[in-house]
Parts: structure tokens; C-alpha cells; sequence
């Protein structure tokens, strides 16, 4: 296989009915052709701090197309391998008669598929998947979706501190972390070229949102957190090149045709392309730069229609609002959004991917609305300084902590579920990941759609032992009394429901996986093992599994 010429990719991101994006990451400027049958798409490269990226736009489909494809960049082929024995990649149109079949998951580190690796980071959920499927076993879902930590700019692995080490000294900051956009296209390499994960890509459509390690830990936890990472000198050069890198490999894929053309950085690629290949460098930094000083400026949410369901991804991240009068998870730009688009009915299912657990277990969302009130002066300002330490020392960061905007999308579900908003859809369904335990949740209902929270955390990079008893203990149980008395007595305002754990909470490296069947959603966590010492061939085992069926009567 002629590999020079080709960095990474190809990547399926965004597919409809009738056409398909696909992205690469390749060695120089050039042309990247795609070819199906008779038929060829191109685009020319461009340029950010010297890489060089296309997206080709492969239109003209029909509904349920199935097309092998082969791909050359300035006429010289660069994929498949035609020594590969894995199947050949395709582009698959969506079929409007096709009820929805998904996959994902969250926190995925990027180590060997060895004994070494293994041992400390377990199997690779999304590779032993991806094996499977590439067997015959299983249906090709319609679309994985990755909900976070993809990448981990903040705690890097041998591999990527060996790069980092020929560029600067390790021993100044910020040390072992990332610094700039050349330090994240590495990550991201390392991440992305593992050869099974690669097929993966190359053959079932992609969606990302990040999380926090695609950044720092406790990524805009609060005011305080932003203020203090702003005060390190590296700290601008990390989140600039952070949101910079983001727009490049995870965000542009999530867009469609029609929404790329209304995106400012896509209209420049789009108007200055006749010219050659457009270096996007300083455009893209000056983005950055406002996207993290003004987030209201820039949307990184979006959603998606698929056989008969509607796919909501938030950012739960950027879009924040810090100060303590404002505090809230989703800026009023944000909430407008998602309210519109939770307006209408039609849908079998709702479904909201946030990376964040919008149902915590109980006893961890009682104790973060609690940790919030006192931290924003509930008990006075020795209390709020301990809040505040207690925050971003255990990550207590998430919708439970920002009950302004848990209490707003609370409401906004509730009355989809009652049938307030159009026709009732048979679930109102929450998809997240990052606090690296896997559970399924139900909102205590007796009608309307069922609510519920279906967590996958992590395809790879299992919580320790210490740390899965604490959320454990703390997560259910007694606890869960004591916090919400704890969260009473800091005068938080009760929710609007009350919910409880239904399977979990898992604590292997897992897959999710989603199916809209005439029973009800089919929902299934699987992960990898390792037999007989084959640690690059790990099979799936299936860890647990529930159908939601149609609330009856």
C-alpha cells in the first residue's frame, strides 16, 4: 500500500440519504479523489500550522446506497491496502425505511494492543468492535458517536511525551501536557491510526463532541477553575490550539453540506479554494481565540434525523456560562437551540447525547447541586472556598452542578415526554459517557415516555479500583439520603422528578450499542477479552443489555 502520501483517514463523518463526507489527513497539498463504480468526488487540500487536511463531498447518492470505494491523492492510490484482507470500505447512504441502529461510548486512551498495554489500560472496546464487525458478526450501525475524551491533551501517553520530548524541555510548562496545534495532530495520529480502528472510521459514519481531556481536566468547571488556568503562561497557546484542532479533526466531519456552507471557517476553505490550497493558520487561531473569550459567538452542538429518531449532541463544554449570578451549563443562546429543536413531535425516539450524565446516580447529583449552592455562598465564604476546592478536586462538575440549566432541559423533557411538544415520542433518552462507569437510568414515570439515561464510560481507560468504590459508596445507597439532605439544607431546589438505576453501575471498558426494534429501544454494553495471549484480537462479550419498550396504557 502506498501509504505516503495519506496521514490519516479516510474518516466517514457525515452521511444523509443521498450523500457522504468523508475526511483525510494527508502529507502535502494535493488532491484527494474518491472513486465508487464509475463515478469520482475531489478536494483540494488545505493547510493549518503545516498539515494539510481534505473533505470530500461525495453527493448524487441514492437512499440505502452500499458503494465500495477506493481513494487516490493526485492519481496515485493510497486506499484500501490491496494486500489487506479486511473488507472493503464503503460508503452507506441512510434509508428512510431503516429504523436507527447506533453505537457509543466515551474516553478512549490511545496505548499498544500488547500485554503491557492491556495490563494497565485494558482491552480496546472500539477495536474488539471493530474486529467484530469486520468478521461479519453484527449489522453495520448507521452511525457511532463519541462522546468526549477522545483524545487526552492532559494526561499523554509514553508515545506522545517521546514526541513532545524532541520539541521542547518537558521540565517547563506545560510539562508532559500539550502546548500547540503540531502536539494535538499528533495526538490525534496516535489516536486515529491503529489499522482496525481505522477500517472502522473508514466505513461507518462518525460523530464526536469533546469533553474536558480533549482540553484540560474540569474544563470551565467554574469561574474560579478559569481564572486560575488563565494566570499560566501556556495556558492561552493550549486553549487556542485545543478549539483550533477540534474545528479541524472532530467538528467539520459533524456538519452537514448545508450547514458547512453557512460555517465562517468552511467559506473561507470555500472562497479562496480557486486560488490553491488555503492555509487556514491564523484564521483558525483567531477563531479559537474569540470561541473561548465569547462562546455565544460559535455553535459546536448539532442534530441529526435518523430513521424516525432525532439526534440532539450538546456541548456541554465551551457553551458555559461562569459567572456566579449567570452560572449555567448552557448559555441562553444554547438553550434557545436545543428548545427548538425538542419542539414538534414525530419521532420514535428523542435522543440528547452530552457528554456530561444528565442523571447522575442520585447520591453523585445531590452531592454536586449541594457542593454548587455552597460554593456560590450558600454557607458563607469559608464553606465556599472549601466548595470550590472540593469541586475540582473530585470533578463535581456536571448537570447537578449547574441546576439552572439541569432545571431548564428537566422541563423541556418532561413536557416532550407528556406529549406537550408535539406527538410523544416512545422514550426521551439521555446518551453520555465521561465518569467512566456504564449504567442505565429511568426517570419514575407512570405515563407518558419513558426518560431515561443510558451511560458508556470508557471504550478505554478503566477507573481504579479505589476510585470505583468511592463512586460506588457514594453514588447509591445511604449516601443517597445523606446527600440529598445535604442539598436541602443549602436550599436547592428539589428536581422535577425522581429517577433510579436500573442496570450498573459497569465497570468494564465497553461499547454501547442502540437499536430502535418493534419491541422498543435494544440496548446492549459490550466489551473486549483477551484468549490464549492474543491481545490484538480480542472477542466481544457482551456485559449487559435491556430493552425500554413502549409505555402500555
Amino acid at each position: 500500500m502506498t501509504t505516503s502520501a495519506l496521514v490519516l483517514g479516510p474518516i466517514m463523518r457525515h452521511v444523509d440519504y443521498v450523500s457522504a463526507s468523508i475526511w483525510f489527513e494527508i502529507r502535502g497539498s494535493g488532491t484527494v479523489e474518491v472513486n465508487a463504480g464509475n463515478r469520482s468526488w475531489s478536494a483540494r487540500a488545505f493547510a493549518a500550522h503545516g498539515h494539510h487536511y481534505a473533505l470530500v463531498h461525495v453527493e448524487g447518492l441514492e437512499p440505502g446506497d452500499v458503494l465500495p470505494y477506493t481513494v487516490r491523492i493526485d492519481g496515485t492510490r493510497v486506499w484500501p491496502d490491496p494486500d489487506s484482507d479486511l473488507p472493503k470500505s464503503v460508503i452507506s447512504t441512510l434509508r428512510p425505511d431503516k429504523a436507527l441502529r447506533m453505537s457509543f461510548g466515551s474516553c478512549r486512551t490511545s496505548v499498544p494492543h500488547d500485554k503491557i498495554g492491556t495490563g494497565t489500560h485494558g482491552v480496546d472496546a472500539l477495536r474488539s468492535y471493530a474486529l467484530q464487525l469486520s468478521a461479519g458478526g453484527g449489522e453495520r450501525p448507521d452511525l457511532i458517536l463519541l462522546l468526549g475524551d477522545q483524545v487526552y491533551a492532559d494526561v499523554t501517553s509514553k508515545a506522545m511525551q517521546e514526541f513532545i520530548r524532541t520539541r521542547r524541555d518537558m521540565k517547563r510548562g506545560p510539562g508532559k501536557e500539550l502546548a500547540d496545534f503540531e502536539e494535538y495532530a499528533h495526538l490525534y495520529s496516535l489516536a486515529w491510526s491503529d489499522e482496525m480502528n481505522r477500517w472502522l472510521m473508514s466505513t461507518v459514519p462518525m460523530a464526536m463532541i469533546f469533553d474536558d481531556h480533549d482540553v484540560r481536566d474540569d474544563w470551565n468547571a467554574s469561574l474560579s477553575w478559569k481564572r486560575r488556568m488563565e494566570r499560566k503562561p501556556w495556558w492561552h497557546g493550549r486553549i487556542v490550539a485545543g478549539l483550533a484542532s477540534y474545528w479541524v479533526y472532530q467538528h467539520l466531519g459533524n456538519l452537514s453540506p448545508e450547514e458547512r456552507a453557512g460555517d465562517e471557517i468552511w467559506r473561507r476553505i470555500a472562497a479562496d479554494d480557486a486560488q490553491g490550497e488555503v492555509d487556514l493558520s491564523d484564521v483558525l487561531d483567531e477563531f479559537a481565540e474569540r470561541c473561548d473569550r465569547e462562546p455565544t459567538s460559535y455553535r459546536w452542538s448539532f442534530c441529526r434525523d435518523i430513521g424516525g429518531s432525532r439526534l440532539i449532541v450538546l456541548d456541554s463544554r465551551a457553551a458555559r456560562v461562569l459567572e456566579p449570578s449567570r452560572r449555567a451549563l448552557l448559555d441562553d443562546e444554547e438553550v434557545a437551540w436545543l428548545n427548538d429543536r425538542m419542539l414538534g413531535g414525530g419521532f420514535r425516539h428523542l435522543l440528547v447525547g452530552t457528554s456530561l450524565p444528565f442523571l447522575l446516580p442520585p447520591g453523585l447529583h445531590h452531592l454536586e447541586s449541594w457542593n454548587e449552592a455552597i460554593s456560590e455562598g450558600a454557607w458563607g465564604r469559608f464553606a465556599a472556598r472549601l466548595g470550590e476546592r472540593l469541586r475540582q478536586a473530585f470533578d463535581l462538575e456536571h448537570w447537578g452542578a449547574f441546576q439552572r440549566s439541569f432545571q431548564q432541559v428537566a422541563a423541556m423533557a418532561v413536557e416532550v415526554a407528556d406529549g406537550k411538544r408535539g406527538s410523544a415520542p416512545e422514550t426521551v433518552t439521555f446518551l453520555s459517557g465521561d465518569v467512566h462507569f456504564s449504567y442505565l437510568s429511568e426517570v419514575e414515570r407512570t405515563t407518558g415516555s419513558r426518560v431515561i439515561q443510558a451511560v458508556c464510560s470508557p471504550i478505554r481507560n478503566p477507573l481504579q479500583i479505589v476510585l470505583r468504590t468511592f463512586n460506588a459508596v457514594v453514588a447509591y445507597g445511604i449516601a443517597t439520603k445523606l446527600s440529598a439532605r445535604l442539598a436541602r439544607s443549602a436550599r436547592v431546589p428539589d428536581a422535577p422528578f425522581r429517577w433510579s438505576g436500573v442496570k450498573g453501575p459497569l465497570f468494564d471498558n465497553c461499547l454501547a450499542s442502540l437499536a430502535d426494534t418493534p419491541r422498543g429501544l435494544e440496548l446492549r454494553w459490550v466489551s473486549g477479552v483477551v484468549e490464549n495471549g492474543d491481545y490484538r484480537h480480542p472477542r466481544p462479550k457482551e456485559v449487559a443489555a435491556m430493552t425500554v419498550g413502549p409505555r402500555r396504557g
